[in-house]
């Protein structure tokens, strides 16, 4: 139920973000969802992928500093309220988010959001008995 994300350091300087997007289209590489965060010097960008590995050797092919993380992307209600229910769960069982981002379509009637947790294991067992869809990655790249 773990979803593989790349994460990649950038100068915060023109140009870098469309080498990355460049290097990824000439290798065939689909991003699906994409975070940017970013201080004076420098960003890491998030990219959920089709393709991790190859994503993640033609960009250090490239020059780039690229780590591999797991996440969990999880089905939240497209309601209101829907997302704030989903974060009582996991305040409830103890659970803290280190960083969260939205997926690029939805599914069903819910929306897919992208966790970071400090314990993934702990919130997979939270979310799952609560009866929460936790999607599989090749789920989640075939959307």
């Amino acid at each position: 139920m773990r979803v593989e994300q790349i994460s990649i350091f950038l100068e915060n300087t023109s140009g870098r973000l469309a080498a990355v997007t460049r290097i990824l289209a000439d290798a065939g590489v689909n991003i699906r969802s994409l975070s940017l965060a970013d201080t004076a010097d420098f960003g890491v960008l998030r990219l959920i992928v089709d393709r991790t590995d190859q994503a993640q050797q033609v960009l250090k092919d490239n020059g780039f500093t690229v780590g591999k993380t797991d996440v969990i992307a999880v089905a939240v209600p497209d309601r209101p309220g829907g997302l704030a229910s989903i974060l009582e769960l996991l305040d409830g069982a103890g659970i803290n988010v280190e960083y969260m981002y939205a997926f690029v379509q939805r599914s069903g009637d819910n929306a897919i959001m992208i966790f970071r947790f400090d314990g993934v294991d702990k919130a997979i067992r939270a979310l799952t008995q609560a009866g929460v869809h936790v999607l599989k990655g090749q789920e989640l790249y075939a959307l």
